[in-house]
């Protein structure tokens, strides 16, 4: 094999190479330019939604997509026994749980879990329930949350993964695995409790601040992403045009 010949071949090698890059690099630019068109269309309608009246809980609408972050308010008669604690949650770099109390609303079977807030736990899993117990009457504001992916199964133990039934923690928004351990149906909303924010965090649970309303760090992620594309084909052109001139 000539020099000749080395050498095209490496410049073959050094272009396809740079293409190769450019084009996987050019793809994912793309990739985080749908995220950020995709998180845009979600903050509209976050926006929308809680520029929206207050409700009702029970004026929300049966398809949980069209109510999504709605603002909404519900009075009942709170279920401490039966309460549940979501965790691990951390909040600014520490370990606490959400507590997930059922809410008694009056004409109506099923419970509304309130997530009444944060309360710090060093292991992020030990917390005594009776120390953050509030009133026997509650009227609560905030906005709607949905349940999450499914994780446990009618009929079969919960997976630890998933949930705890006997330290009623709840390591994942699973409705199914909630009702399991509280023993009773719940609504398919969840309440993120804002009002009264935060003024008593010694004795109430830090609530649920509002949903951020942010792009994220995609556009600067699409702009790395193509910048790398073109030094990539910069940088092959460059190489190759040099090992032809050799």
């Amino acid at each position: 094999m000539t020099s000749r010949t080395v050498r095209s071949l490496r410049t073959a090698l050094v272009l396809a190479f740079a293409l190769t890059a450019a084009v996987v690099c050019t793809r994912l630019g793309f990739w985080q330019v749908s995220r950020l068109k995709a998180r845009q269309a979600h903050n509209r309608i976050l926006t929308a939604r809680l520029a929206d009246s207050i409700v009702d809980f029970g004026h929300l609408p049966l398809d949980t997509a069209a109510g999504h972050y709605r603002l909404v308010r519900v009075a009942g008669v709170p279920d401490y026994a039966r309460e549940l604690a979501w965790a691990p949650r951390m909040r600014r770099g520490s370990p606490g749980v959400n507590f997930l109390t059922p809410v008694r609303v009056a004409g109506s079977d099923t419970l509304v879990l309130v997530n009444r807030g944060w309360a710090y736990s060093p292991d992020a899993r030990t917390v005594e329930f009776a120390r953050w117990r509030e009133r026997d009457t509650v009227a609560v504001s905030g906005y709607v949350e949905t349940w999450g992916q499914q994780c446990a199964v009618a009929d079969a133990p919960l997976p630890p993964a998933c949930a705890d039934s006997t330290t009623r923690f709840l390591r994942r928004l699973d409705r199914i695995a909630a009702e399991r351990i509280v023993g009773a149906p719940v609504a398919p909303y969840l309440v993120m409790q804002t009002s009264d924010s935060s003024l008593h965090a010694d004795s109430i649970p830090v609530r649920v601040e509002m949903p951020i309303l942010d792009e994220g760090p995609h556009r600067g992620y699409a702009y790395q992403w193509f910048g790398i594309a073109i030094v990539m084909l910069a940088g092959g052109t460059g190489l190759a045009m040099r090992e032809r001139r050799r």
